[in-house]
């Protein structure tokens, strides 16, 4: 290979770094300026909401584990008063075969049995993703400010589409420590295309 080939090649691989690499930072880094470490300085500045985000149901219709944490940690912002409001966001589409489906009335009835009054909650069953969630927390349910709560490793992708959403957001994360090991690595390390996606959705 020619010296001029391989600049030319260098500065391909370079290009296509940059395309693949910036995008993530700038999602990441965004999202990560936005993170509060605790219910107490989450509740610090009262918002218009507290924004749970779905993550899956049992067999038997009751919430997974990781979504059981994320709505416990909701539960305990409210209790601290960092919102009037409880948004549950999350898939409330039956199945295809009619099996019943319902994210957001699965928290609701969690939540419930943890103080938190059914008047100050908010059933969204069209939070299909992150990006859904956050646009109609703002354009449909009117919240310009809000305290976002997912696991650790996706919080700051969701702070930054809430943000990108016209929500000015802050975010209190929650374990993802899991049974399954392998899986949970597996969760995280789809943020990165996955906020690869993010980032070029706002840009094109």
């Amino acid at each position: 290979m020619t010296r001029p080939s391989r600049r030319l090649l260098g500065a391909g691989a370079a290009a296509l770094a940059l395309v693949l690499v910036v995008p993530v930072a700038w999602v990441q880094a965004t999202g990560h300026s936005r993170v509060r470490p605790s219910v107490e300085d989450a509740a610090t500045t009262r918002v218009d909401a507290i924004v749970v985000l779905g993550a899956g149901l049992r067999p038997d219709g009751t919430p997974s584990t990781y979504l059981r944490r994320r709505v416990e940690a909701a539960a305990e912002l409210w209790s601290a008063g960092a919102a009037p409001r409880v948004i549950l966001s999350g898939d409330g589409q039956d199945r295809a075969d009619g099996t019943p489906y319902d994210e957001p009335g699965a928290m609701r009835d969690w939540i419930l049995d943890r103080g938190v009054p059914a008047d100050a909650l908010v059933l969204d069953r069209e939070g299909f993703d992150t990006t859904a969630t956050c646009r109609r927390a703002h354009e449909v349910y009117g919240a310009a400010s809000a305290v976002v709560v997912t696991q650790d490793y996706h919080l700051r992708r969701a702070l930054f589409s809430c943000d990108r959403a016209g929500v000015d957001a802050t975010g209190l994360g929650v374990s993802s420590l899991s049974l399954t090991p392998a899986q949970a690595t597996w969760w995280r390390v789809r943020e990165i295309p996955a906020s690869w996606r993010a980032a070029a959705r706002e840009l094109l």
